[in-house]
């Protein structure tokens, strides 16, 4: 037989038995093709992996026996594509339990799961996928069980009809199985040179057997991170050329993933740039050598997002069409002990390697603390390095505990750049924990740093820092005060007098959840009916209002004090309202726009009258 070009039957066919399937072929066609399988690319893994079982299943009966696959497509420019395998080989008897297998197995995918499990059942799967991209298949086998049986020869086509005929001892002499196939219209591009070549590559790379198309290697073993290197920096820069080649992208890093007593081999890639934790990763997963999926998303822990995979197993199991991993106990124990050895890398770049941390950490800080969280091992061992927003600069929790014996927080960043500022210059330490996971992991602080007081950092608090103004000159200041009291009190904002820094500050608003909460809950009371009304005034809270408090120390705020005209001194007042409003980055309500518009409006007037009055 020709071993460049796909062949045709030969000469002189032995006697034939036209059958029929006994499924509405085509329908089970167009149900692969549109519903099992993602792509018609998997005929050729499936291919693959019936050429590799056939070879698993003869070196079961003779270790000694050849382990090739050989895949020869046209050279003549035609679409058909010829699959060579030195595997155990079929009877006609077995060919006939074959058709069985497909003919059983296409029913559900429970059966397709169960045809997997045994050789010949794998084959007939493996065929029935040829469908989708072939018009006409012939399988000509001759059996390594037993050596007397003659070749066999079955020819399907896809209206549904077959025949099987005994062949001349001529037409295979060796045992082994070939699978011609002949495109069906519209599916020739799946079997040009080009596209086989790439896609055996793509599936087989890591197959235990010889593959070869067109005389061209296919296998790469052993696998990149198997192989022996002359030092770690050989390795790291040989796995960051795979990973480029592979993902497309140079890795910070890598992390070998050999876990024996879970089946799994491989290794994971440190992306070079942050990712969200909400995005989801996709990995490659062969199994037993074979590639069954490039998106795998359940392989590993949701906080490991930094990372893509590629690993090869022995232990998961595949769903029907082979294209994803099937949810079960063994994936979740996988899933643990890769998660475990990513663990025990950041640890040992924590004890050993502080430079390559640091730079890990530049970009994926967010994962590190969304383990952390969950891991008070992680977050006592990162607790040095993972970085935080405070009054101090970005600093470590450890060292900004070590700085103040309190550990103020806030939990958003709009409370954090409302009060920073403020907070620093009294000397009150803040940290931001506005940000994902931080909040969080300031108040496990104190159960990895035992003593560590931690506390939420509210208006109460910020106003006791403050100094006081001294009595007799707030006193003089009363009328003033109880102008601007009376314009802000229907915000729900009281009006303090304190002396801080820095100086620029004119004023500062001040408020905490609960004021939030009860200024919400008021709102929405003003605007209900009589029902809701008596509903959410019952729900009025104890919590303090938010306050304006005036910067005594403040130019502008001592000049202000001095006016005698009530009406513009609660215009000022609402400027000044308006002002820190902005200055904190917080979300203006309807009644605060309204109330900056009026007080710009009013300062303006009063501007222009004092304009006129001078003329």
């Amino acid at each position: 037989m020709d071993s460049q070009t796909p062949q045709s039957s030969p000469a002189s066919p032995g006697p034939q038995t036209p059958h029929t399937f006994q499924v509405d072929l085509r329908g089970l066609v167009d149900l692969l093709s549109h519903h099992l399988y993602s792509s018609p690319k998997v005929y050729l893994r499936e291919l693959l992996q019936n050429a590799v079982d056939a070879v698993t299943a003869r070196r079961a009966l003779d270790p000694s026996a050849p382990a090739r696959v050989r895949l020869y497509t046209a050279s003549d420019g035609g679409a058909a594509l010829r699959v060579e395998d030195s595997g155990v080989g079929l009877t006609e008897s077995d060919v006939h339990s074959l058709l069985a297998t497909i003919g059983r197995s296409s029913k559900r995918a429970d059966g397709l799961q169960e045809a997997r499990s045994e050789f010949l059942g794998q084959f007939g799967i493996g065929l029935l996928a040829c469908f989708v991209v072939a018009e006409r298949i012939r399988v000509v086998s001759r059996s390594a069980r037993e050596p007397g049986a003659p070749p066999v020869e079955w020819t399907a086509a896809d209206d549904g009809s077959y025949t099987v005929r005994t062949l001349p001892d001529s037409a295979r002499t060796e045992p082994g199985t070939t699978v011609h196939l002949v495109a069906r219209a519209g599916a020739a591009e799946w079997l040009a040179p080009g596209r086989v070549r790439a896609l055996a590559r793509d599936f087989g790379s890591l197959l235990p057997c010889d593959v070869r198309v067109d005389g061209e290697a296919v296998t790469e073993l052993p696998a990149p991170w198997d192989r022996p290197y002359p030092s770690p920096a050989a390795r790291r820069v040989a796995l960051a050329a795979h990973c480029h080649d592979l993902f497309g992208f140079t890795p910070l890093d890598s992390i070998g993933l050999d876990v024996p007593p879970a089946g799994v081999r491989g290794v994971a890639y440190v992306l070079p740039s942050a990712v969200g934790p909400a995005q989801r990763a996709s990995h490659r997963v062969h199994l037993k050598g074979m590639l069954l999926t490039e998106r795998a998303e359940q392989l590993l822990p949701d906080w490991a997002f930094f990372v893509r995979c590629v690993l090869d197993t022995d232990s998961l199991r595949p769903t029907a069409s082979r294209e994803s991993l099937y949810e079960d106990e063994t994936l979740a124990v996988v899933r643990e002990a890769l998660g475990e050895r990513i663990r025990s890398w950041l640890t040992g770049l924590a004890t050993g390697d502080p430079e390559r941390l640091s730079a890990f950490l530049a970009v994926h800080h967010l994962g590190v603390k969304s383990l952390a969280r969950h891991d008070r091992d992680m977050l006592r061992t990162m607790l040095p390095w993972l970085p935080f927003e405070t009054t101090d600069g970005q600093l470590s929790l450890e060292e900004f505990a070590r700085r103040h014996p309190v550990v103020h927080f806030t939990r958003t960043v709009e409370e954090y750049r409302q009060v920073a500022p403020i907070a620093a210059a009294q000397g009150v330490g803040v940290v931001n924990g506005g940000y994902t996971y931080d909040s969080e992991l300031v108040e496990a602080l104190p159960s990895v740093r035992p003593g560590t007081v931690v506390a939420e950092l509210d208006a109460d608090t910020v106003t006791a820092h403050l100094d006081a103004v001294d009595p007799a000159e707030e006193l003089a200041l009363s009328g003033f005060l109880a102008a601007a009291r009376a314009r802000l009190d229907p915000l729900g904002c009281d009006v303090v007098l304190r002396a801080f820094h820095p100086l620029s500050v004119p004023a500062l608003h001040l408020d905490d959840r609960g004021a939030r909460h009860e200024q919400a809950r008021a709102e929405a009371e003003e605007r209900a009916d009589d029902l809701w009304a008596g509903i959410l005034g019952s729900l009025r809270g104890s919590a303090p209002r938010a306050r304006l408090v005036l910067n005594h120390l403040n130019p502008l705020i001592r000049r202000i004090s001095s006016l005698r005209d009530p009406e513009l001194v609660g215009t000022a007042a609402e400027s000044l309202y308006g002002q820190a409003l902005l200055m904190a980055q917080r979300p203006l309500r309807p009644a605060d726009s309204a109330l900056l518009n009026r007080a710009f409006i009013g300062l303006l007037e009063w501007a222009t009258h004092g304009e006129d009055g001078r003329r």
